[in-house]
C-alpha cells in the first residue's frame, strides 16, 4: 500500500505501526543515553515538540510516535554537534526569518550534519525523507516567519544520507533550546 502525499507517494514500509515506530523510540533512546545523554518525556507549550541542553533531551509525551523518533533522532544529532563545534550553539541565533541565502545553506548543510549523525539503524531512507521535509519545514518559516503544520512538508524517495561518526564528547549543559 502507498500513502498520496504532496510530495507524492511514500512507500508503504515508511508507515509501519505505532508500536513499530514505539520499539525504533526505545531502541534509539538506549543510543543516545549510552552517551551520557538523559532522554524524557514531559509536557512542552505548543508548538514546541521537544527540548534539548547538551546533557538532556525531553520529548513531548504527545506527539505522535513517528515524530518521537524524529525529534529525538534530530535533538541527538543537535546535541552532538553542541558538544563538538562550539560556533554551532549560535545557529539559531543567526538564522531568522529574512536571513541571507548565504546563511540559509550554512543552516541546511547544519540540519543535515546533524542527521547524518543520528543514526537510525535500518531507517536510513526514512531519516533521509526526513531531513528534506525537516528542511522545506525549516525553509518555510524562514521565509514567512510562520510555522505551518509538519505533515504539509512530508518529502519521500529522497537520496540516502551518508551516515558520519560520533565524535567522542563529553556532555555539558547549554541554555535549553526547543524544537517546534
Amino acid at each position: 500500500m502507498e500513502t498520496l502525499t504532496r510530495f507524492g507517494k511514500a512507500p508503504a514500509e515508511i508507515f509501519p505501526t505505532a508500536e513499530r515506530w514505539s520499539e525504533d523510540f526505545r531502541k534509539v533512546r538506549r543510543t543516545v543515553e549510552s552517551y551520557g545523554i538523559r532522554v524524557y518525556t514531559g509536557h512542552f507549550r505548543k508548538p514546541n515538540t521537544g527540548t534539548f541542553d547538551g546533557m538532556e533531551i525531553g520529548i513531548e509525551v504527545a506527539n505522535e510516535p513517528e515524530l518521537s523518533l524524529f525529534v529525538l533522532a534530530h535533538l541527538f544529532g543537535h546535541t552532538v554537534q553542541w558538544n563538538t563545534v562550539p560556533s554551532y550553539r549560535t545557529i539559531d541565533s543567526r538564522v531568522q526569518p529574512g536571513a541571507s541565502s548565504e546563511l540559509l545553506e550554512e543552516a541546511r548543510q547544519y540540519e543535515q550534519l546533524l542527521l547524518r549523525r543520528s543514526r537510525v539503524l535500518g531507517r536510513e531512507q526514512w531519516i533521509s525523507d526526513w531531513c528534506a521535509s525537516d528542511w522545506s519545514y525549516l525553509s518555510a518559516f524562514y521565509a514567512t516567519g510562520r510555522l505551518s503544520d509538519w505533515r504539509e512538508h512530508r518529502i519521500w524517495n529522497q537520496p540516502l544520507l551518508e551516515p558520519l561518526l560520533i565524535s567522542d564528547f563529553k556532555p555539558q549543559r547549554f541554555s535549553p533550546r526547543f524544537a517546534f
